[in-house]
């Protein structure tokens, strides 16, 4: 593995943002703490949590080729997209088939290294809390800041085990050259830290009214639905049940979640995403807080990722914008108030028609270009011929946004390459129709059954109650509730991979690349061959000096 730990000490105190434009904590010295005279106060295990939290945006603000990204590729959502001229490597991953770009043999290098940097600021905290040398002034004190830290530790885990599932495990903060571990390992730590995280932050930590102060904190209750997560990838992936929780823990958790009374479904879908939130072109002379009804802090979102646009990139190196969001907007093209990007993730038009009639999710998770007048717009000639695979249709939940003179929308402060660097738009990890969703699907909680957990989520998206809580209507329900947020593959690959190879394949999808016309091929055998996993990165293996090994298939 490559090392990349002697790095980390120093970023570890690395402040980060939890708000969009507010420092969280300011550190003035990055160099003077080190392992020696660290890890002692509550002080101290306060700013090497926030280093942990910035680890773990980095996972995203670090490249363009984020976890979102490669699970949207994967998934049978979106095409590859981007330009024309671009190497054809986004459509290894659309396509799983590394002769797309046989240079493409380490594409998720950086988000790997991220992890476990991340991962090792964990471990470091962690360490120093099990051999007793933290002085704490609380249990509850305490139970917070490592629940948070385990949980963190978890996601970078989960967001891996799942990509790759051939991982080394690390549990200590160490420069050991470890070979990979068996998965049930993996996830044994990962049920563990979860477990904790919901036991032991408490319930009262980040209450939703102190939101302006705390959001994109790690709460109890994320910590609860994230197991119901885990535990349903697992359980469908695998077919068999986890060590460490059981069923009736995974329905308990939610139904504290449910209980609780802090979370609900905001009223209207469009208000939980920026640019679907917005006025038309036609509506409006600019993009701002009065032509919207988006709230980034609200009732529903139970935990997302923040950026943010005042990034110190030429001083310290750290990105703290959404990396990956650029490459959503339309390829060097705008129409008010989406801005543009790379065309990357074309939409496929099987998700379009997909909807049930009346549906509010349709229009506020993607844009109809021809239905919104986009192609009649001067220069959209210009964008065809250098879009690959235009479907008609790309994600609205996830695009950069602009005024109406086509300038971002991103705050102009003395930035450099705004659109390209200082997104700000969170990451939605968790929201509360999820916890619904996933309750149903366990046969409901105590609080709610699982038709009523259902009929809530329909109702909200204006169509018809009553639909039975089976598991194909519910899992059609996700399709239709969480299209291009990153879970889709996930959702298909728990169903088994034969199943998800089969609603992925593509024989004969017409396309324009270039204006011209393209013929997109999707085997199933490219994906099941690989057991639905992505390649372990090329240079990450010879730097292991091959104590790594690939998975098969690539």
């Amino acid at each position: 593995m490559k090392k990349i730990y002697l790095y980390v000490l120093v970023s570890a105190f690395t402040g980060m943002s939890l708000t969009s434009c507010d420092d969280f904590l300011d550190v003035e010295s990055k160099t003077e703490s080190n392992t020696g005279n660290f890890y002692k106060s509550v002080d101290d295990a306060e700013l090497a949590l926030i280093g942990c939290y910035n680890g773990w945006k980095r996972t995203t603000s670090d490249d363009t080729w984020g976890f979102y990204i490669a699970s949207e590729l994967m998934a049978d959502e979106c095409l590859a997209g981007t330009g024309v001229q671009d190497a054809a490597n986004y459509s290894i991953l659309d396509r799983f088939d590394i002769n797309r770009y046989a240079a493409g043999t380490s594409l998720l290098e950086t988000p790997w290294d991220s992890y476990y940097k991340c991962v090792y600021r964990c471990n470091e905290l962690i360490k120093y809390d099990n051999i007793g040398q933290i002085m704490w002034n609380s249990e509850a004190v305490q139970g917070r800041v490592m629940g948070e830290c385990r949980m963190l530790r978890a996601l970078c885990y989960f967001d891996m085990v799942r990509l790759w599932e051939n991982i080394p495990l690390l549990t200590e903060p160490t420069d050991e050259n470890m070979p990979q571990a068996d998965p049930d390992d993996v996830y044994a730590v990962i049920f563990e830290d979860l477990k904790y995280a919901a036991q032991n932050i408490p319930a009262d930590a980040y209450p939703k009214r102190n939101a302006e102060l705390n959001d994109g904190r790690i709460t109890r209750y994320a910590a609860q639905a994230l197991m119901a997560r885990v535990y349903l990838f697992y359980t469908g992936f695998y077919g068999k049940e986890p060590s460490g929780i059981t069923k009736q823990e995974v329905v308990n958790f939610l139904d504290e979640v449910i209980a609780s009374g802090e979370y609900s479904l905001l009223p209207d879908f469009k208000d939980l995403w920026p640019a679907s939130s917005s006025v038309s072109q036609q509506d409006a002379q600019a993009w701002d807080s009065d032509q919207t009804t988006y709230k980034e802090i609200n009732d529903e979102v139970i935990l997302q990722m923040k950026f943010n646009y005042t990034d110190d990139r030429y001083n310290d190196g750290d990105f703290d914008g959404n990396r990956w969001l650029v490459m959503m907007g339309l390829r060097k093209f705008w129409s008010s108030p989406y801005g543009n990007g790379w065309g990357c993730c074309t939409v496929h038009p099987k998700m379009w028609k997909a909807y049930e009639a009346g549906d509010s999710r349709r229009e506020a998770s993607i844009i109809d270009i021809v239905g919104e007048g986009i192609s009649s717009l001067p220069g959209f000639t210009d964008f065809l011929k250098d879009q690959r695979e235009y479907t008609g249709y790309t994600v609205k939940k996830y695009t950069p946004t602009c005024y109406f003179d086509g300038i971002s929308s991103v705050p102009e402060q003395a930035v450099t390459s705004p659109v390209q660097e200082k997104q700000y738009q969170p990451f939605v990890v968790l929201r509360y129709a999820d916890v619904l969703l996933m309750a149903a699907e366990l046969g409901g909680t105590a609080s709610k059954g699982a038709q009523q957990c259902l009929d809530e989520v329909r109702l909200r998206a204006n169509v018809s109650t009553g639909v039975a809580p089976t598991k194909e209507n519910i899992m059609k329900e996700r399709m239709y509730e969480f299209a291009f947020e990153g879970q889709r593959y996930w959702d298909l690959l728990r169903q088994g991979v034969d199943y998800a190879a089969s609603q992925i394949e593509e024989s004969g999808l017409s396309v324009l690349t270039g204006n011209q016309e393209e013929i997109v091929v999707i085997r199933k055998d490219n994906i099941t061959s690989k057991k639905g996993l992505m390649q372990i990165p090329e240079n990450q293996i010879t730097l292991s000096n091959g104590v790594l090994k690939q998975n098969a298939g690539w």
